[in-house]
């Protein structure tokens, strides 16, 4: 994770995060996580390991949260650890950052494609290139089974 810090927003690198949410502590529920925010406006580091231990996440300027449209600014990035870091910024081609709702949590779009989605069990997930990130496929295969997911906040 300290990887990640030179990406930051330079206003966010020198403050203390903390864990806002883990399955292996909270269980596996999108609610759950959508209930573990950190303080108001918080931004958010989202970081998924899979089952065939692939790396990946997203940073959100903003507070994970339910929505009935898409959120968030153009400080939200992609990363992924395969093997070694690769960082996916905001391209201007949309603003469909994050959006979320109680069975599915997406990040990033356009062409009818997520960047990242996870649904509301958190169990399963999927990954394809999407016109916000330009990214490449986070995880080795397009749809991916999560074995860890954590949240970190600002304390």
């Amino acid at each position: 994770v300290p990887q990640l810090w030179p990406y930051l927003p330079p206003r966010l690198t020198q403050q203390p995060w903390h864990l806002l949410y883990s399955t292996s502590r909270d269980g596996f529920s999108l609610q759950s996580l959508y209930r573990s925010r950190g303080p108001l406006g918080s931004p958010a580091l989202l970081l998924i390991r899979d089952t065939e231990a692939q790396a990946f996440g997203v940073f959100s300027a903003t507070p994970i949260h339910c929505s009935k449209g898409f959120y968030g600014t153009g400080e939200t990035f992609f990363f992924s650890f395969s093997p070694q870091l690769k960082v996916f910024r905001w391209t201007g081609r949309n603003n469909f950052f994050l959006k979320g709702d109680v069975d599915l949590l997406m990040v990033g779009g356009g062409s009818g494609r997520f960047g990242l989605w996870l649904d509301g069990d958190l169990h399963h997930g999927g990954s394809q290139p999407c016109e916000t990130f330009g990214n490449e496929t986070l995880s080795l295969r397009e749809e991916f089974c999560i074995q860890d997911l954590e949240v970190w906040g600002l304390a």
